[in-house]
């Protein structure tokens, strides 16, 4: 099931920061006085009342320069009107309405997106009065809240998440695999999806973010069916580069929680940079299938040892995920593109690969008894004594010990890479959970 995407939109310093940390628990983006301040994306899953949706700050596409304000602003409506399930229009109650909270008004009104125009810095009902002036924008419901202070905000969310499914419902299963390209504009990802279904399914030019739509795509491959799901981007249009970035991250974050397998594409002339890393944080989070694959390797002059140090210099940048698989690939060329099907099809049985809770305890724990997890604070020996795995949907491997809590990160990092040398599971992000015996 596909996570709900809201949107919070509105113009500078109306407190869209403010209101993604309070909704999102704890303290993400950067607050101040000043338009403009949040500079990085900002995005986290929020749950409510056993509902669950990916939560985007807008804040950190207005770009400084005030000429550009409106124009980033209306860009970014644009994009949350494609792009959102459903829509915060937030509002100043203290500073009042201006020219701009009417333009977003009128976009959203126009639009067949649900959207809440949502009235901030109500912190008591003495400022309730606040309120009444944004009637004039012709929107019937509308909602005060504080979100300095949390007040009204679980009215708030029972509105948004009305229609929102439970997170325990289950939609009608599709057991075709479903393999996301994504990564940075311009990488190639239209290309590598034109290239693997032997027509252009989607427009490519050197301009980043110039295919409009991004629908499913089906490839045929020895009589199976594979959903290929290409992050499209912009129509070449005069617009900020916030803007862009902001519609890649927003179709990057949806296409992620549709994939099963996440194909993370990196240009080998530039190799792995932030934004890269934090497309593949973003699948770790999510538990899919990890691939990175390095297009545009015909441009690259080779001797026998360069797909190695390229390798070695990929496996440092990505730290603890050393267990992606790397792939050099060409879209032009076609040069292993079927390969790389080959490997997400191998991701995806060890995916879905079911070890025995027998397995698990004799080959584990013999070695856990070997290196056992270091005493507690107040000199207790603690004793991992019973392992099994569970989850349906991707890998994770219960723990039973006298201790749960004092397990350290170094040490959980240590039966990572042992159920890893043991079995497996290239390219799947592992969970492991510590249970009282």
């Amino acid at each position: 099931m596909s996570t709900p995407v809201v949107v919070i939109v509105g113009r500078p310093n109306v407190g869209k920061s403010t209101l993604f940390n309070r909704l999102v628990g704890k303290r993400e983006a950067i607050v101040d006085n000043i338009s403009g301040v949040t500079r990085d994306r900002n995005y986290g899953e929020v749950e409510w009342n056993g509902k669950e949706f990916q939560l985007i700050d807008t804040g950190g596409y207005v770009p400084n320069s005030s000429d550009l304000f409106e124009t980033a602003i209306r860009e970014q409506v644009e994009i949350a009107i494609t792009e959102a399930d459903a829509i915060l229009f937030l509002v100043d109650g203290r500073s009042g309405l201006l020219p701009v909270d009417f333009e977003i008004a009128k976009m959203l009104r126009s639009s067949n997106k649900e959207f809440f125009l949502v009235v901030n810095k109500i912190d008591s009902e003495n400022f309730e009065a606040g309120t009444s002036e944004f009637f004039k924008l012709g929107i019937k419901n509308v909602y005060s809240i504080s979100a300095q202070v949390g007040r009204k905000i679980g009215d708030l969310l029972d509105e948004l998440t009305e229609n929102f499914q439970p997170m325990d419902v289950e939609e009608e299963a599709d057991s075709r695999l479903k393999i996301a390209i994504v990564g940075r504009p311009n990488v190639g990802k239209s290309s590598l999806t034109n290239s693997l279904l032997g027509y252009d399914r989607s427009i490519v030019t050197d301009i980043p973010g110039t295919t409009r739509d991004s629908v499913n795509s089906i490839l045929k491959y020895y009589g199976q069916e594979i959903i290929l799901i290409d992050t499209a981007g912009l129509r070449k249009k005069k617009r900020v580069d916030e803007s862009i970035e902001f519609f890649s991250m927003v179709r990057t974050l949806k296409t992620i929680g549709e994939c099963d397998i996440a194909v993370i594409m990196i240009d080998a002339k530039i190799g792995i940079e932030n934004q890269d890393q934090k497309i593949i944080d973003e699948a770790v989070r999510r538990k899919k299938g990890i691939i990175i694959a390095v297009n545009k390797w015909d441009l690259i002059e080779k001797d026998n040892k360069t797909s190695k140090k390229f390798e070695d210099a990929i496996q440092d940048s990505l730290g603890s995920i050393d267990y992606a698989p790397i792939i050099f690939i060409s879209a032009l060329t076609k040069q292993r593109i079927f390969k790389l099907i080959d490997l997400c099809l191998t991701v995806n049985e060890e995916r879905k690969k079911k070890i025995s809770t027998n397995q698990l305890n004799d080959i584990l724990l013999k070695d856990i008894g070997e290196m056992p997890p270091p005493t507690t604070g107040t000199g207790k020996e603690v004793k991992i004594k019973y392992i099994t795995q569970a989850g349906s949907h991707y890998p994770v491997i219960l723990f039973f010990t006298n201790f749960p809590k004092n397990i350290p990160e170094h040490y959980k990092r240590f039966l990572e890479k042992l159920i890893r040398k043991h079995f497996g599971f290239q390219g799947v992000p592992l969970t492991l959970t510590f249970k009282q015996k």
